[in-house]
């Protein structure tokens, strides 16, 4: 699969001032592969060891001492490592501790080797006792398959660059074809594991929906893992807000509201337990702001917030959400209260480097989906699920401030006085920092 974090990863391992990698993410999504992909590409070797391993652990028994370490991995591995032309990769390094701390000596006693690790949220997040090694490692987030990611793996290539080009004429002439493809996205998911049982079962939607619930059940068995050496988080807790994001989600109000969790649940008993699962990189949590206004940090509402799971072809599992109902109709999007389709705008925008929030008044009487930056100014942006696009919410916000509105659904891109429609498969890449006008600076100035 070619995913954009491989010209990311490039991009580190030519830098000549690169520092030790941490590659970040939730279980599953990729990073192993791409990393060992990077070795094989531009690397004339490749060193890699998984401290899953109980004999691979031994190899940092050596303590704070890069190069012994350095001296066991080559040993355990049996490559020869050689300054720059060899990827040394530590794989499940929230496994041991001691060896993320030892990513400060990399740096600084060696820091002509070229190393990189890989590790889940779920476990770097929570080792009492460890510090992360800030200032000393590279650290980049990897998500899972974004809708135009998705397309690529698909075979659609040339349809995923007229996408992430912003063509929007040549969208409009494959507009049915988008939303076929952005359906089965719907349904399948990012998942890397997902979408190859998918795509090699010539589209088989069964074993997509296998892997994916093999993957709840996973993170089911990882929070007992991690959960029950961590000091202020119960395990139970965290299962009980990790399986209601779902029915949150498929209110009318998708805020988080602590009471829906279990009979009697307040936020003290759960805050921790909610942190945990963010942390872990399995949910993204959007807070409201008071006000639509930049910074939109200084305008936080900390105790309000939605919550949205990291990937929608889990919400669809969790749901159990029948792929003829997303294929076939628009029965899920009518049964779920545009649950999806936030999800999946969540989900583009974050993977695309943005902080989405949402606005709500006072009294709760209007709301807008999200608020984002771009151009400079705050960008309200409403999502709707099909072509049905009155956004009175948005309207009313945008009157009231004078901003310029966005909204994200079905319908082609047009642009009206008051607001700008971006078709649902776009709205990822048109809401890209690299895409926002306030980031463009003139060749001639460059």
């Amino acid at each position: 699969m070619k995913r954009t974090i491989d010209e990311t990863l490039l991009r580190w391992s030519r830098n000549p001032k690169h520092l030790p990698l941490v590659l970040c993410g939730a279980r599953q999504v990729g990073k192993t592969y791409a990393l060992q992909n990077l070795g094989r590409a531009h690397y004339d070797s490749c060193a890699y060891i998984n401290l899953m391993s109980e004999s691979a652990r031994a190899v940092f028994d050596a303590g704070y001492n890069a190069a012994r370490t350095l001296e066991n991995i080559s040993v355990f591995t049996g490559v020869k490592i050689t300054p720059g032309r060899t990827l040394i990769i530590i794989d499940e390094i929230q496994e041991v501790p001691a060896a993320l701390t030892l990513m400060k000596a990399f740096a600084e006693e060696t820091p002509e080797q070229h190393i990189a690790a890989a590790g889940s949220y779920l476990g770097l997040a929570y080792h009492a006792g460890q510090s992360f090694p800030v200032g000393k490692v590279d650290t980049i987030d990897m998500y899972p398959l974004t809708f135009l990611e998705f397309l690529s793996a698909s075979g659609e290539e040339a349809l995923s660059e007229i996408v992430e080009n912003l063509d929007f004429d040549r969208m409009n002439i494959f507009s049915d074809r988008l939303e076929r493809m952005l359906r089965r996205y719907y349904f399948v998911g990012g998942m890397p594991r997902a979408v190859t049982d998918f795509l090699e079962g010539d589209n088989d939607y069964i074993a997509a929906r296998t892997r994916q619930t093999a993957l709840l059940s996973d993170y089911d068995n990882d929070f007992s893992k991690h959960g029950l050496p961590t000091p202020g988080v119960d395990v139970e807790r965290v299962r009980l807000a990790f399986r209601s994001i779902p029915s949150h989600l498929g209110r009318e109000n998708h805020k988080f509201v602590f009471g829906h969790i279990a009979q009697g649940a307040r936020r003290a008993q759960y805050d921790t337990a909610i942190q945990f699962i963010v942390d872990s990189g399995l949910a993204h949590r959007v807070y409201r702001v008071s006000k639509p206004q930049l910074p939109l940090r200084d305008y936080e509402d900390l105790s309000s917030f939605k919550l949205y799971m990291h990937d929608i072809g889990l919400l669809g599992a969790a749901m159990n959400v029948h792929a003829r109902d997303v294929l076939l109709s628009n029965k899920a999007f009518e049964e779920y209260k545009g649950a999806m389709t936030e999800q999946y705008v969540c989900q583009q925008l974050v993977a695309n480097g943005q902080t989405p929030y949402y606005w709500s008044s006072g009294k709760g009487t209007a709301e807008v989906d999200f608020v984002l930056e771009r151009d400079g100014s705050p960008a309200p942006l409403e999502v709707k699920a099909e072509e049905n696009v009155h956004a009175k919410s948005l309207q009313l916000l945008c009157k009231d401030t004078s901003l310029h509105g966005f909204r994200s659904s079905m319908r082609g891109y047009r642009v009206e006085n008051w607001m700008t429609n971006i078709p649902l498969y776009a709205v990822g890449p048109y809401f890209n920092p690299k895409n926002d006008p306030a980031n463009f600076i003139p060749p001639e100035l460059r």
